[in-house]
């Protein structure tokens, strides 16, 4: 049976009587009341605006005051803020109160409501907090939308600027580790976004897992542009610092894709030891900086550079090093983790100062859910596997998903979970929350388990995902993973942008078939030439993966689906592909020329595929 489970992390004795976030927040203002909490670049770079724990706490019995004289304990309250310290005011203001707080990215103009109108149904919200400026965006924007009017708004920073003896008022809410304190929707990327509910005890035991996988500690620091309205930015960014009492800078995630550079500049002025993001960021880093801007950098301070919530690539973690290098990176800071909003945030992360670990697969048994490593690793078959770390007292079981029976130590199978970060559910939706999180193996009984619908297995008590049971691609009766065909098609010209493909499959003429939706850097929107673009992605995708592709879209630069945390809705792309609603540069079935070029291209494929085979 394939299974991990090592030691449960114990919450420090000088946190043993929190049981809330209250608690903790409470516990930081007793004990240091004054020590700067966050800091937030209001440009990304130099001006700053800061809380102290007392200040914060200060801010967030206001709000709770205003709250409790609505008559809304129990309720679910928006969150609906950009990036900053208001939001985190009014975070706590909300559990202060004893209202549940639900983070959303907040309404622009012109953008399609359809998710947070989805939200607020679901959640039955009945009031939302943001600030002065965007409510009066809203209302002038939003006038005519139902949901939105039918809500109670409240702009928190009109009222943290009392300065008379409000707070003082407060009387803390009756409350205890089960009590739900904030819904976490999910990014939506393969459907309706659904609720997540966090209680109490299910944030502080994560907190402490994501503590001993970092080693952080009050001496910490840290850096965060993730949104905070996403789980990593949220728990990442914000509580994990007030757990650990260490001190963190923030900035906007705008402010970071940007100028990626901002993000290292504040690592390298504040002497940062811990900050990351998805791989794209790395990416971004090693593309987007130069020569002459790494020199000015020092990042030897930098010792937990977590990467998840995407694919890991070896390539761009040996990449970033080698760029970064002289700047005082080093690999053994780089630290792979795993999690998801289901599983409060974290379910496995590396160990602290020890390098990633890479597995090399054999690439055509893992089309087969078969784990064989390979002792030649230039092998074009060859396929670089990263670790996502230890499972860090939770327990993980790799489990087939059609029998539901435990995988032998080679197979690859469904990632399952039992854990007291485990969420108690889908808000509203008994269903969905009995399916997924009440899970149980049918050769033992043993259970219940959240089935987190992802892919990977076991080694050495590491943890290494492969892909997403819904995104797989099967074609022939071999299983392809999305993330490996969207590499290969972004290498295969320097035009397509880097971590902005998806790889999906439709059924046409009888059977599944490939299609490929792309995003073009903006500087090759002028100078595109369709045919040689797409002729060199068939080729590559044919040698490297022995497939044809049924149809190759290339779409504007920041057109393409995309979660909050950047990951690719390949739900979506498919949808839009169907629909014929993606923003389109140029489709090689939309052009007759175009088209038959492609056709004449095919039997050259045919060949390669016919030497694979």
């Amino acid at each position: 049976m394939t299974t991990c489970l090592t030691g449960l992390t114990e919450i420090g004795q000088e946190l043993s009587t929190v049981s809330t976030l209250v608690d903790l927040l409470r516990f930081r203002v007793l004990n240091q009341p004054n020590l700067t909490a966050y800091t937030f670049l209001l440009d990304g770079e130099t001006e700053t605006l800061s809380l102290t724990y007392a200040e914060l706490d200060r801010q967030a019995r206001v709000i709770a005051i205003k709250l409790r004289s609505m008559n809304v304990a129990g309720s679910r309250a928006l969150l609906l803020y950009p990036p900053g310290l208001d939001f985190i005011a009014a975070f706590f203001g909300c559990l202060y109160a004893g209202v549940v707080a639900i983070p959303a990215y907040p309404p622009r103009a012109n953008q399609n409501m359809s998710r947070l109108q989805s939200i607020v149904s679901d959640a039955q919200a009945t009031l939302a907090l943001t600030t002065t400026s965007l409510l009066d965006n809203i209302n002038s924007s939003f006038a005519t939308n139902s949901e939105f009017q039918q809500l109670c708004w409240l702009a928190t920073d009109s009222i943290t600027s009392i300065t008379s003896n409000l707070a003082e008022e407060w009387q803390e809410p009756s409350l205890s580790g089960s009590n739900l304190a904030f819904l976490q929707y999910t990014s939506g990327s393969t459907g309706t976004p659904k609720g997540v509910m966090v209680s109490h005890s299910n944030i502080l035991h994560n907190l402490g897992l994501i503590k001993k996988s970092f080693a952080d500690t009050p001496k910490s620091r840290g850096v965060s542009w993730l949104p905070p309205y996403h789980d990593m930015g949220l728990i990442g960014g914000v509580l994990q610092p007030l757990y650990v009492g260490a001190e963190m800078i923030l900035m906007s995630p705008l402010a970071f894709m940007q100028k990626p550079l901002r993000w290292l500049k504040a690592i390298s002025r504040f002497q940062v030891t811990t900050s990351g993001g998805p791989n794209f960021a790395y990416d971004l880093c090693i593309r987007k900086t130069t020569p002459e801007q790494r020199a000015s950098l020092d990042l030897s301070s930098w010792e937990v550079a977590f990467t998840g919530a995407e694919p890991i690539r070896a390539e761009t973690l040996t990449q970033f090093v080698s760029t970064f290098a002289d700047c005082g990176f080093r690999m053994e800071a780089f630290h792979p983790c795993y999690g998801m909003a289901e599983t409060t945030l974290i379910v496995s992360g590396s160990v602290k100062s020890s390098p990633p670990i890479i597995s090399y697969l054999d690439g055509v048994a893992l089309e087969k859910n078969q784990v064989v490593a390979v002792a030649d690793k230039r092998e074009s078959t060859t396929r670089e596997i990263v670790s996502s770390g230890g499972c860090l007292g939770q327990k993980v079981l790799i489990v087939e998903p059609e029998s539901l029976t435990t995988c032998p130590d080679n197979q690859i199978g469904e990632i399952w979970v039992s854990s007291p970060s485990v969420a108690g559910g889908y808000w509203n939706n008994s269903e969905l929350t009995q399916q997924t999180f009440q899970a149980y193996v049918s050769d033992t009984g043993e259970g219940p388990f959240l089935r987190t619908g992802d892919l990977g297995f076991l080694k050495d008590g590491e943890l290494f995902i492969t892909g997403r049971i819904k995104d797989v691609i099967i074609i022939r009766g071999q299983n392809h993973y999305p993330q490996d065909i969207e590499l290969t098609v972004e290498k295969s010209h320097p035009a397509l942008k880097t971590g902005s493909g998806a790889a999906f499959t439709v059924e046409a003429r009888g059977k599944e078939q490939l299609v490929i939706v792309q995003e073009i850097e903006r500087n090759y929107l002028r100078k595109l030439n369709v045919n040689e673009v797409v002729g060199n992605i068939s080729q590559a995708i044919a040698a490297e993966h022995g497939l044809q592709i049924y149809a190759a879209v290339l779409v504007k630069t920041g057109s393409i689906p995309k979660t909050s945390s950047g990951k690719i809705q390949r739900y979506a792309c498919r949808t839009g592909f169907l629909n014929g609603t993606l923003n389109v540069v140029e489709d090689w079935s939309e052009n007759p020329q175009s088209k038959a070029k492609f056709l004449d291209l095919q039997a050259e494929v045919e060949s390669v595929l016919q030497k694979l085979s």
